[in-house]
């Protein structure tokens, strides 16, 4: 069993990594979060790359080190960019982050993350009610036979879909991050719960998403555990910072961003987390 120092050293190598590379990132993501995806990516070393047509994403598929795909605003542009995106990453072993946000909405975007099973995003990462409901789509294990997923919201708590989590994780070979009060990472056999974070997060816009982007740039360097702790640890580090400093949402948002940017790999390393074997 890995345990917590080891993890806390490669995390660190996570972070010292992309900082020292600066390695590019393609995103597609929704419309209403692109610019804060965007900015969150570059402030923890990484280099965004924003697209939505078929072609152009399939030329950053393949040039970049990592893929973000995100199901929020679809376009119907997008029933021809995401499944072929995702076909070209997993030929192309290259890592991908899937946000499955508002699962089981629509018949296309139902269709589209039926296509994404076969194709075993890298980190996949949703609150509670969106991993069990991606889980339930998928015909796996602790999955919800209908979605309880409220708009962009979740019904259900972090705990709820700890099963679910661990079976996506095991399908896909990667990793699962559940967000909530405490975020659970897994990738199938070890379980991590990350502390900090900010009530403020609940009052912006695109947390989850930006989220999701560095994720994806931390899976350039490092394990999809690993990259999805080291996302979600400095994230929970700068947004507890962020909170102390800020007077409402939207000095949160900046100040957020500069805690990002600031973090050093001990910081982040040393934010607190527990692990358990599953």
């Amino acid at each position: 069993m890995i345990n917590k120092k080891d993890i806390q050293n490669r995390i660190i190598l996570a972070v010292e990594t992309v900082k020292r590379t600066n390695p590019m990132v393609g995103s597609i993501t929704n419309t209403v979060t692109i610019n804060f995806v965007a900015n969150a990516q570059l402030a923890v070393g990484g280099s965004a790359a924003m697209v939505y047509l078929p072609d152009e994403s399939e030329l950053l598929a393949k040039a970049g080190g990592a893929t973000y795909i995100n199901m929020g605003t679809l376009l119907p542009v997008y029933e021809q960019t995401l499944p072929h995106v995702a076909k070209v990453l997993y030929e192309a072993k290259k890592p991908w982050v899937l946000d499955p946000v508002a699962v089981g909405i629509g018949s296309l975007r139902t269709r589209l993350l039926r296509q994404f099973k076969e194709y075993k995003p890298t980190v996949i990462r949703g609150n509670a009610s969106e991993i069990m409901a991606l889980a339930g789509l998928w015909g796996l294990d602790g999955g919800a036979e209908v979605s309880r997923v409220r708009g962009v919201d979740t019904t259900d708590s972090v705990n709820d879909a700890k099963a679910a989590a661990v079976a996506l994780a095991r399908w896909t070979g990667g990793a699962v991050a559940v967000s909530g009060i405490i975020d659970l990472i897994t990738d199938g056999s070890i379980i991590a719960f990350s502390f900090g974070g900010s009530h403020f997060m609940q009052k912006i816009t695109g947390a989850g998403c930006a989220l999701n982007g560095v994720i994806a740039v931390y899976a350039t360097a490092v394990s999809p555990f690993i990259a999805a702790l080291t996302a979600v640890a400095v994230f929970n580090l700068a947004g507890s910072r962020a909170e102390k400093k800020a007077e409402g949402p939207a000095s949160y948002q900046v100040q957020f961003i500069d805690e990002l940017y600031k973090a050093s790999a001990l910081d982040i390393a040393g934010n607190p987390f527990e692990i358990e074997e599953v």
